[in-house]
């Protein structure tokens, strides 16, 4: 029997309203309305159109829902941080829920070989959550040490953020690319099983932009646990995205540390003369800048100035060293499948059989190439040879 609520979980992950995939499928949007309520079963021909479209494999429209069989983490669109210049639709954050869903699921099924240690976000989190309710400070400067305790409990150095992605996997965030949008660079949230998620946009962004957007997500993470986001009026929505901008400055930039490497600088208003704090402190120029008009390390006509500067220069698109300093990307899904994969604990047969997908859906879910599955693909036959015979010749 056809599972209406399989086609209806998959259609969303994908973004598709049901008149767009009517279309695409050449049948009625209320067609799709009766397969999704269980009206209607479709005709073999469209159930094969719809496993082109998503990737998947026929059994997966007729058997049990993929989400709940892996365990379905209940994932409230409510509850997603975007960095974006607009709060975003309903739509669109529904689409960014399933997805989360159906990692969640994933890594559900993955989670059966291993044990992972605590997740010392989860710890930090809750530091900082009783910090906050026990403090008389004002926000901003909450703010300010969330931000140094964070840093201090990931132990990152204080002479540099270049491994910060790293750091942030190894801690416990789990961290994956995906094409959200040109509007949107990140997003971050919390699963049900206490899961943090960081999902960075794959559009080419530079590696201080890339860190920047972390840092302000791990600022959600930890300032913002469970708010309804899509609650917020524009205003309030406004005030946690310039918190979220607080913290990454705080977190990426120590005052101390930062102040003695910005007071060293011959021109202040120059953007040119940050170029080498912006390959120490892996911070955009634009960035390094606003950290130091917070601190009271630029006056106001030197920021202007400054910012004069950055337009003519054309600093606004793109930096010095944006080309030069390499992008890191998310590692920690793709070596844990490398381990299990060429340890033997799990194949990726197995993973696509589970799933009831094709290897370009794994590849598109994860943000991981489809080159890194394929080599898994071909399992070498083990050809007959006479020694399997154990005789011996007289």
């Amino acid at each position: 029997m056809f599972v209406g609520t399989s086609l209806t979980n998959i259609r969303i992950l994908h973004g598709y309203t049901r008149k767009q995939l009517a279309e695409m499928l050449e049948v009625s949007e209320q067609a799709i309305w009766q397969y999704e309520n269980g009206y209607m079963s479709p005709r073999l021909e469209v159930v094969n159109n719809m496993k082109k479209i998503f990737r998947v494999k026929s059994k997966f429209f007729y058997s049990e829902d993929f989400l709940v069989k892996n365990g379905r983490s209940k994932i409230h669109h409510s509850h997603i941080a975007y960095r974006a210049e607009v709060i975003n639709s309903v739509h669109k954050t529904t689409t960014e829920a399933k997805h989360v869903e159906f990692i969640s699921a994933f890594l559900n099924i993955i989670e059966k070989k291993l044990n992972y240690p605590q997740n010392e976000i989860a710890i930090l989190r809750d530091k900082i959550i009783n910090y906050i309710n026990n403090s008389e400070d004002d926000r901003k400067k909450q703010i300010q040490l969330v931000a140094k305790m964070a840093r201090d409990f990931l132990k990152i150095d204080d002479e540099s953020n270049s491994n910060l992605l790293f750091i942030l996997e190894k801690k416990g965030v789990f961290i994956f690319e995906k094409c959200i949008g040109d509007k949107i660079d990140a997003y971050s949230l919390w699963s049900e099983e206490e899961r943090p998620f960081i999902i960075l946009g794959n559009l080419k962004k530079s590696a201080t932009r890339r860190n920047f957007d972390l840092a302000h997500e791990l600022g959600h993470l930890l300032l913002h646990y469970k708010l309804e986001f899509s609650a917020l009026d524009n205003k309030s929505h406004t005030i946690c995205e310039q918190e979220a901008n607080l913290f990454a400055g705080a977190f990426l930039l120590p005052e101390k540390q930062f102040s003695d490497d910005f007071n060293s600088l011959p021109k202040k208003s120059n953007p040119n003369s940050y170029i080498e704090l912006k390959k120490k402190w892996m911070v955009s120029i634009q960035a390094l800048a606003y950290r130091a008009k917070y601190l009271d390390l630029l006056d106001y006509q030197q920021y202007r100035y400054f910012n004069i500067k950055i337009h003519q220069d054309g600093y606004k698109t793109e930096e010095p060293l944006d080309d030069e300093i390499k992008i890191m990307r998310p590692g920690k899904i793709r070596s844990i499948l490398q381990f299990l994969f060429e340890n033997n604990y799990l194949s990726l047969a197995t993973i696509l059989e589970t799933l009831m997908v094709d290897i370009e859906f794994l590849s598109n879910l994860l943000g991981i190439e489809e080159d890194f599955f394929r080599k898994y693909q071909r399992k070498v036959s083990k050809e007959f040879t006479v020694s399997d015979l154990n005789f011996k010749v007289k």
